[in-house]
């Protein structure tokens, strides 16, 4: 199973913000949308950088007026819509991170969260568990 697979099922809509945004837009942008994550991007496919609401927490617990850029996460991994949804999985878990963009012909293209991944997961266990079942059942 790729990473492709869950885009296609929670769509390819990324929220992006610029470095320069103050904190409080991330925070409007993040409630707005629902979401737990913004991708840091100045031209909304290059991706400099996540920002969540944990990195927010954290940095107005030491500092209180900062912009985006003074607290995202830069670096981190990123995957492309044929990544197995397996080795995603390993590499959020591996560097704790819940949020992974996902690239194509690099280029932002969409964000998978660790929920979105487990998710996943557990729709592809309960599929195998009711074919197996369906199995034994026509096997009596």
């Amino acid at each position: 199973m790729k990473v492709e697979s869950i885009l296609q099922s929670k769509g390819w809509t990324v929220e992006t913000i610029t470095g320069g945004a103050s904190l409080a837009q991330a925070i409007h942008r993040l409630t707005s949308a629902g979401i737990g994550a913004l991708i840091v991007s100045e031209d909304g496919e290059t991706v400099e950088g996540t920002i969540s609401e944990r990195d927010i927490v954290w940095a107005l617990s030491r500092q209180g007026d900062l912009n985006v850029a003074d607290c995202m996460f830069r670096g981190g991994p990123v995957c492309t819509p044929e990544t197995l949804v397996q080795d995603a999985m390993s590499e959020m878990t591996r560097r704790r991170q819940r949020h992974l963009p996902v690239l194509q012909d690099g280029k932002l293209c969409g964000l998978i969260s660790l929920g979105d991944v487990v998710k996943h997961r557990l729709d592809e266990l309960e599929l195998e568990a009711n074919v197996l079942r369906d199995a034994y059942i026509s096997r009596r």
